[in-house]
């Protein structure tokens, strides 16, 4: 039986669980290549050799239209000065959670619906695809008191998440595993700076994604877990727990963007029971 297995003692988030998979097939450089011809609207991917605390693994950098979502950790001792007027977006490679900033239009779940069924994707991936998101929009739309039709995405950030998301089901497509498993999610702590200003870790959308599956705090500050990165845990692994015996078959090590004590990364383990 071949097992899938992810590492997130250090979170979660779609880019680095596309960059773990990524070095799990026989040509990593085909995914950027795949990526940038499936028919997402505006968006750039870029693959790139990085390093984490000592640790090899790769990065993966979304541009859409040549814009990148950045995010911003807010610590408790920055917490009190006055964030007015700030346009941070939520998290690296997430969506802005309803405001207008920068003249940016919005998207609705059925315009992200349309997108995805109509790339140049297998059925199994826009399936895929389509049930990771619907998990985001039930956690947005229960963190801002909405009904999921309501719910809208900053356009930058949500062509970035579609390309997280369809990336990382594309891998797992083509990796083939008999079951997928996963550690207990790590989340992180302190405050991350929004659209919507200063948010306890986890953030909303991400509390509610994880509320019945396993996690931990961990001991970093910041912002650990993303809500992309929630939703794919939760709508693959069909447990979690340590990392079962196994033969393994090959390990890839997906990079963050932010800098920690520990490796910033999360590990897919491809083995056989």
């Amino acid at each position: 039986m071949k097992v899938l297995y992810f590492d997130c003692s250090m979170g979660a988030a779609g880019d680095m669980i596309m960059a773990a998979l990524a070095e799990l097939v026989p040509d990593k450089g085909t995914v950027k290549e795949r990526l940038n011809t499936i028919g997402i609207p505006g968006i750039k991917a870029e693959l790139r050799d990085d390093e984490k605390c000592g640790i090899k693994g790769t990065h993966v950098d979304i541009f859409v239209n040549g814009e990148q979502e950045l995010t911003e950790d807010c610590y408790k001792k920055e917490c009190h000065h006055d964030h007015e007027g700030d346009h941070e977006h939520c998290h690296n490679h997430d969506y802005d959670r309803g405001h207008d900033h920068h003249g940016h239009h919005h998207t609705s779940l059925a315009d992200i619906e349309g997108i995805i069924n109509n790339l140049d994707v297998s059925g199994s991936v826009k399936k895929n695809a389509l049930e990771v998101y619907g998990i985001i929009a039930e956690a947005e739309g229960y963190a801002h008191g909405c009904d999921v039709d309501m719910v809208h995405f900053h356009e930058v950030g949500t062509m970035d998440a579609v390309a997280d998301i369809v990336g990382v089901c594309m891998l797992i497509e083509e990796i083939k595993p008999d079951v997928i498993k996963a550690s207990p999610i790590s989340l992180g702590t302190g405050y991350v700076k929004c659209a919507h200003g200063i948010l306890p870790v986890p953030a909303p959308a991400t509390a509610y994604i994880v509320k019945d599956i396993p996690t931990e705090s961990g001991d970093e500050e910041g912002e650990l877990c993303t809500p992309t990165g929630a939703a794919l845990i939760k709508h693959f692994a069909s447990e979690y727990l340590p990392c079962p015996d196994m033969e393994i078959i090959k390990t890839g090590i997906g990079t963050g963007t932010k800098d920690f004590k520990k490796p910033n990364c999360v590990k897919a383990v491809l083995g056989e029971l």
